[in-house]
């Protein structure tokens, strides 16, 4: 970058707190008033992070640019509100909360640039941290940091609690793969270290500041005791206080300060932009998850195979892998375990595969002298790989599921010296027992003696917060006075340990602390209340209750681990966000508080939770406890609909033929309006024709957008060969839609897939009376559950009776027909549920890469194909399916690294294109970058929403087949 070194004037403080509309007024100025969220179902969404701890922002702001940060340090310093920067908000300590000016930084910063062939990568504080290393896979390299939550954690926050994780340990934490930061000082001084004149200048715009550093930096390697003190401390994980070690390693002012800032949790500065040192990401792996009778069995093994190269070592105990017993995939063995058991998830890595030979070699050495419960297996299989770090991964969350009602669960990480961690982890249970935590758990990174522990504990009583504050009390005490050991080994401080700081670094060291927060921010504004806390009291202060709600989402922690995939995410709630205002409704109503926040938080979530909901169920597949917020959403979209909605609804149901009659007729008469009087025609009329349908009947009514969809033409072919190998069953969405502007009129999705299917040689059988046939789907994802009923259970009567019993396969041409169907086993009758359990059920994806293509004469290719796995298709497992259809047909197959849920979600962009736009503009913007030949995918909404979103054609990846097969 080029030199940006700025200074604003000098700030004159006011006082005065203002409110939101004060706060959105005077901002207003320099940021887009749409991007300054003041209204209570906003502030709310923001209150929590993945702590237990709650506070209301009083706006909350997404800025841009640098220039608008500036501008936030001046607003906070001439009305004294505090200022706290958010990333992800997956922070476990309290880090990102805050009752001033929430600044969220996780909506525009999302910046990635891969630099010296992959050595270096150039990060603004919004990236994922596993986008930064989806980035990186070319170079076969990653970043250091690599923390359990790196798939939803962003830069910002791995910067600002100096993130660790299973295998960085200390060598290649965020402090030590530092190559330049870009910051911005309260004063408004913007510095880019990589700068060749930053130093300089560092000093010329900030003399004071640099003086005083120097001061501290004299001060400290004058204090023997503390200069010692802290060199052995950070040999170690440690993120308690601020990094004092950048005074010893460093001399410059800037070096410094810049290093200083990497676990200073936003109390210092802004961080605009990071360039980190990569580190190689190993090709070769060999995991085991090796049992022990005990717990200090198994944190005795951790020397040996540290010795034998072990990449990570992470220790389990008992109570902690019965979290995850019953999870999909989790071996069955671990229920069977006894009470004191433990696991160690041994892990080695290597370039070459000699060298992980002699790792392997070095492990079975070290195994022999060990008493395992059972024979140690280590395997290379990716996907057992997979299996066992999701068991070490989930723990958290998992915990957190299973907890009583009204209660929250928390995690606290700890460490100690190595030699003492066996110790050290029998005495962290014996105050589980001491302080009635019963189902308390130990995990953590054995190699570095890195111990996290995780309890459910209640905040609604005082007993219950006595109980605590003495837990902790006794936590202090056995890590600092026993152990000598570091409070916070990677997740920062936060406000949980900020009382403690002193207990662990001593008088000499807080002050050192005290006193740089005092020199860079004199007025506490930033993030104040973490780190520096004068209150020995602040740990058990502004805590979260959780009220009882529903019981689809009453198991979850707010993790936040499932909003990356949310197609919402950046237009209204995320799934977590929406059990946080869902919460803080039961809230109010419990506690009676004023009507005016019910009315206000009742009155937007509609909309911001409910009809932006795409009901796609990702969320449950990036959740560790698997919650589908979309069943909350389908819960009150249900409550909402009018009695005179729901009869119609199950008309609709009884009498679906009329319903693809319509929808072809009404799909027919738009595209005559709009060659007759325009595109604004439509426009205007649909909007009419919804809002007086939300009058009548409580529903919307499909907006009229580009592309519309001409309806099928033609009769629906039919086919009864004697010798059928398969039903082919072609979805209401197949038998309804027809060509989209631009594309071809001469072949119909069902017409690709008899074509490739003769092709083949295979014989389908199309059933006559396949109109007015559902799976229900589009019922079920509105909350019209008697009329999904009707739909999914006449469907398979009629799909056992087509399939002679359950003897020829069903192919399905639309994958969310296909999931809807494979899924639909709790909706159906008795007698029905006996008949779905002989169906073999099959989406046209399964039955093309399995049947088809292996017969398919391949004539010719495409040069370059991209393709939309659609959201079915990916919690089906069968997305792998549907690249490799597409690598047989074209040699450059891409899958963009953005791709997710187009949000069309059945008729939803139809209803909300809003929405659709939102979720998928990270792709689109990724598509541009390269055209391709052909862009595919394998549901007919969503190709009109992703033909809508990057203006290239998407079709069924069916007519790639047929084209590359026809003679």
């Amino acid at each position: 970058m080029a030199t940006t070194i700025q200074s604003d004037p000098a700030i004159v403080s006011k006082p005065g707190l203002p409110s939101p509309e004060q706060i959105r007024e005077h901002l207003s100025d320099r940021i887009d008033p749409t991007r300054i969220l003041i209204r209570h179902i906003d502030r709310i969404a923001f209150a929590s992070d993945a702590s237990f701890y709650r506070l209301i922002p009083r706006a909350v702001v997404q800025p841009q640019a640098t220039e608008e940060i500036k501008h936030l340090f001046r607003f906070s310093h001439q009305h004294q509100i505090p200022l706290c920067f958010r990333a992800g908000g997956t922070s476990l300590s309290g880090q990102a909360i805050t009752d001033g000016i929430l600044v969220d930084i996780g909506r525009y910063w999302r910046s990635i640039r891969v630099e010296e062939n992959g050595k270096t990568i150039r990060l603004q504080p919004g990236v994922i941290g596993q986008q930064a290393n989806n980035a990186l896979k070319l170079y076969s390299r990653k970043i250091g940091p690599d923390p359990a939550s790196i798939a939803s954690c962003r830069i910002g926050g791995i910067l600002a609690n100096n993130s660790s994780g299973m295998c960085c340990g200390v060598v290649q934490n965020a402090y030590h793969t530092l190559r330049s930061l870009t910051f911005v000082l309260p004063s408004g001084t913007q510095v880019d270290t990589a700068d060749p004149k930053a130093g300089s200048l560092f000093q010329l715009l900030e003399p004071e500041l640099c003086k005083e550093l120097l001061r501290l930096k004299h001060e400290i390697e004058a204090d023997t005791e503390l200069s010692s003190r802290i060199r052995s401390k950070y040999r170690m994980k440690n993120t308690t206080g601020y990094s004092l070690n950048a005074f010893l390693d460093y001399t410059e002012p800037l070096d410094i300060f810049t290093h200083l800032l990497i676990g200073s949790e936003g109390t210092l500065a802004f961080i605009a932009e990071a360039v980190l040192n990569t580190v190689p990401d190993y090709p070769l792996k060999s995991t085991a998850l090796l049992l022990f009778p005990d717990l200090f069995a198994a944190c005795s093994a951790i020397e040996a195979f540290t010795k034998a190269g072990a990449a990570a070592l992470e220790v389990m105990d008992r109570a902690s892998l019965r979290s995850v017993e019953g999870h999909p995939g989790v071996p069955e063995y671990l229920s069977t375990l006894p009470a004191d058991a433990a696991g160690l998830l041994v892990e080695f890595q290597a370039a070459k595969e000699d060298v992980l030979r002699a790792y392997e070699a070095a492990a079975a050495q070290a195994i022999v002298s060990l008493s395992l419960l059972r024979p140690a297996e280590f395997t290379r299989d990716p996907a057992q790989q997979a299996i066992f770090w999701k068991i070490r991964k989930g723990m958290f969350p998992s915990v957190g599921a299973v907890r009583a009602a009204k209660t929250t669960a928390l995690m606290e990480d700890i460490a100690v010296p190595v030699p003492h961690l066996a110790h050290a982890a029998n005495d962290m249970r014996a105050l589980f027992d001491k302080h009635g935590y019963p189902d308390g758990i130990i995990f953590g990174h054995a190699k570095d003696g890195n111990l996290h522990f995780v309890i459910t504990q209640g905040f609604n009583t005082d007993r219950e917060i006595a109980q605590y504050r003495d837990f902790m009390d006794d936590v202090v005490n056995l890590v600092v006075r026993k152990y000598d050991g570091a409070l916070k080994a990677e997740h920062g401080t936060g406000r949980n340990m900020a009382p403690f700081v002193e207990t662990e670094w001593g008088a000499e060291g807080y002050r050192i602390m005290r006193e740089l927060k005092s020199i860079v921010d004199p007025h506490n504004l930033l993030n104040p209340g973490v780190i520096v806390n004068p209150d020995p009291l602040a740990h058990v202060s502004d805590l979260k209750n959780m009220p009882e709600v529903e019981p689809e989402v009453d198991k979850c922690i707010e993790c936040g681990f499932c909003e990356h995939s949310c197609p919402s995410r950046d237009i209204t709630l995320t799934p977590r966000q929406r059990i946080v205002v869902r919460r803080e409704l039961q809230r109010l109503k419990d506690d009676h508080a004023p009507t005016s926040e019910y009315t206000a938080l009742d009155r937007d979530f509609p909309y911001m939770a409910l009809d932006t909901c795409a009901v796609d169920g990702l969320c449950a597949t990036d959740c560790p406890v698997s919650i589908n917020t979309g069943n909350l959403t389908k819960h009150f979209r249900a409550i909402r609909h009018s009695h005179t909605s729901v009869k119609l609804a199950n008309f609709a149901a009884r009498h679906f033929g009329l319903v693809e009659t319509g929808s072809r007729i009404a799909l027919a008469s738009g595209h005559l309006l709009e060659k007759l009087f325009g595109k604004s025609f439509m426009i205007s009329l649909t909007g009419t024709l919804d809002r007086i349908s939300h009058k009548l009947t409580g529903e919307p009514f499909w907006r009229w957008t580009d592309p519309m969809p001409s309806p099928r033409r033609g009769a629906i072919p039919s086919a009864s060969p004697a010798s059928a190998e398969a039903v082919y069953a072609p979805s209401c969405i197949s038998r309804m839609m027809g060509a989209l502007p631009g594309e071809p009129d001469d072949i119909t999705n069902m017409q690709a897939l008899l074509n490739i299917a003769s092709r083949a040689e295979l014989k389908l059988r199309i059933p006559s009376g396949l109109g007015g046939h559902c799976c229900g789907v589009p019922f079920s994802s509105k909350g019209f559950d008697t009329a999904h009923d009707i739909s999914v259970n006449r469907m398979i009567e009629s799909l056992y009776q087509w399939s002679d019993a359950g003897k020829l396969p069903i192919v399905i041409d639309t994958s969310p027909c296909t999931y809807g169907l494979k899924t639909s086993r709790p909706h159906l009758t008795a007698e029905n549920q006996q008949k779905f359990d002989q169906l073999r059920i099959l989406d046209s994806i399964e039955f093309a890469q399995s049947m088809i293509l292996p017969k398919l004469p391949i004539v010719r290719t495409m040069p370059s194909v991209a393709l939309h796995p659609v959201c079915s298709a990916t919690k089906m497992g069968i997305a792998n399916k549907l690249v490799s259809i597409a690598q047989s047909c074209s040699n450059n197959v891409t899958v963009p690294m953005e791709a997710g849920c187009c949000a069309f979600a059945g008729d939803r962009g139809f209803l909300h294109p809003e929405l659709t736009a939102s979720a998928t503009q990270s792709e689109a913007a990724e598509l541009a970058e390269h055209a391709h030949d052909g862009y595919y995918s394998s549901s007919r909404t969503c190709e009109i929403g992703m033909t809508r979103a990057t203006g290239k054609l998407y079709r069924s990846y069916l007519h790639l087949l047929d084209y590359v097969s026809k003679p």
